[in-house]
């Protein structure tokens, strides 16, 4: 199934390099294109053909679309992990590196973009006005990240649906928008394929353990809540996320409450100037956490950045996590 699944992707690519080849009755003056992102819909004027992109994940998720020809740049920090092991690196090679800080409007307009494709604290900022509305202000279109998308709950929470369905919409939106449906729906066949291998050998409902995600913080730990990617990550490989609760995506916490839910296993956010052996150093000496399961039996492991935010790295993530937590004693 695998490889017919890879055939048909493969399919609704050129022969050169397994590269997007737009539907035949779309090309750049196509219009009319409406999609509903973030809870409203959108119409496009045009297919983009000079899409900037901010952060890691969404880049990966035009190129995993083989959308690079439709794309004037990214912007992302060099300390967001390697992607050496990726099958679609060549994308990085590509297309032009802007920025190793967020997108600003002068890059964008610099790049000639007709499109920006970003979230919330993934490039879009209120503070400093990089927002789709000052940006559609200058004539340029946005696309905002689902797992990115402002709940409603307070101004800053973040989250409207599960992660994996986030995943999935924007690659069916991005297919919609830049006329790659069958190359889309085959990345979304392949990746439900991939999770459902890994949830066919997850531990039973008792047996599994619980898990807390680290990505950074001392004072307080910024963590993961139900609406962002771990969360999926952690239930598929057969895990509970101990914030399960916390209806945000990417948040803060408190120590207490980490102490209070016990986790069996705490998984560490590898990016940035900290090292994750760093993160660990930290975890496996802070007192406070001297009597947490997790750090009493040092299980701690490492997943990195792009693994851990939405992008189509997730199910290796899930896959790569499952097999962790199958080593535990039953199941922890």
């Amino acid at each position: 199934m695998r490889k017919l699944l890879a055939a048909a992707l493969c399919l609704a690519t050129t022969a050169t390099g397994c590269g997007a080849t737009l539907d035949p009755t779309r090309d750049a003056t196509s219009s009319g294109i409406t999609l509903t992102n973030c809870g409203r819909e959108v119409t496009y004027d045009k297919v983009p053909e000079r899409v900037v992109t901010n952060d890691v994940g969404i880049t990966e998720l035009m190129f995993a679309l083989g959308l690079e020809k439709h794309m004037a740049g990214f912007a992302m920090p060099d300390n967001k992990g390697a992607v050496d092991g990726v099958p679609w690196k060549d994308g990085y090679d590509k297309v032009k590196w802007l920025s190793k800080d967020q997108l600003t409007k002068e890059n964008v307009l610099d790049a000639r973009a007709d499109l920006v494709f970003a979230g919330w604290n993934y490039g879009f900022r209120e503070d400093g006005g990089f927002t789709p509305d000052a940006l559609e202000k200058l004539g340029i279109p946005s696309y905002i990240l689902t797992e990115s998308c402002h709940n409603g709950r307070t101004k800053s929470a973040r989250g409207i649906m599960p992660p994996l369905d986030a995943l999935y919409a924007d690659l069916t939106n991005l297919g919609r928008l830049f006329g790659v449906e069958k190359r889309a729906a085959a990345l979304i066949a392949d990746f439900k394929e991939q999770i459902a291998d890994v949830r066919a050998n997850a531990p039973g409902p008792a047996d599994r353990p619980s898990v807390f995600l680290y990505d950074s913080g001392r004072d307080t730990p910024f963590t993961s809540g139900r609406y962002a990617a771990p969360e999926q990550i952690i239930t598929e490989a057969g895990g509970v996320n101990v914030m399960h609760d916390v209806a945000d995506s990417w948040t803060t916490v408190g120590w207490e409450s980490v102490v209070e839910r016990d986790p069996d296993v705490i998984v560490i956010c590898d990016y940035g100037d900290v090292s994750a052996r760093q993160k660990k150093e930290f975890l496996l000496s802070y007192a406070p956490l001297r009597g947490v399961s997790a750090v009493r039996h040092r299980r701690i492991i490492s997943l990195d950045y792009a693994d851990l935010v939405e992008s189509p790295r997730n199910p290796s993530a899930i896959a790569r996590l499952g097999a962790y937590l199958r080593t535990l004693p039953g199941g922890r």
